[in-house]
């Protein structure tokens, strides 16, 4: 039986509140040792993905505010996501489809995990590595 997002995944995944600032997202970021959040609304659902890039290419380098401007501005109409239960083929076609290099995992409407192209990398058999990363290298840069 093929392995799951859920057997791969980095559980818990802690969330940035849509009206909180991107600089409270940075020190989250830098807090927990990552380099995205995912964006959860009053509701706790997912609303969007930001990551350290578009802090740094969309705010700073801009030269926005990052204490005045809220992280939903980051929150995109769509969030590529994958559910619990999907193979690890499945999140592996869909990061290269999206070029995103970490997917937001969910059960129903609730987040549960974020699995990454590093967890992906280390639950594949070696021979499929090479052909991984060639992947997600060729897929256009989203995040």
């Amino acid at each position: 039986m093929p392995m799951t997002a859920r057997e791969i995944m980095t559980p818990g995944a802690d969330c940035v509140r849509t009206e909180e600032t991107v600089s409270t997202a940075a020190r989250k970021m830098k807090d927990l040792g990552v380099g995205a959040l995912p964006i959860c609304g009053e509701d706790d659902r997912l609303a969007g993905m930001i990551t350290d890039r578009d802090i740094v290419l969309n705010c700073v380098a801009e030269g926005m505010d990052t204490t005045q401007v809220r992280v939903a501005d980051y929150s995109g109409d769509e969030v590529v996501t994958i559910g619990a239960d999907d193979s690890v083929d499945e999140a592996l076609a869909t990061m290269a489809k999206a070029g995103v290099r970490r997917l937001p995992v969910i059960d129903g409407h609730d987040l549960v995990g974020i699995v990454s192209q590093a967890d992906i990398a280390r639950n594949l058999p070696d021979d499929k590595v090479a052909d991984f990363l060639q992947a997600i290298s060729s897929a256009p840069d989203n995040d």
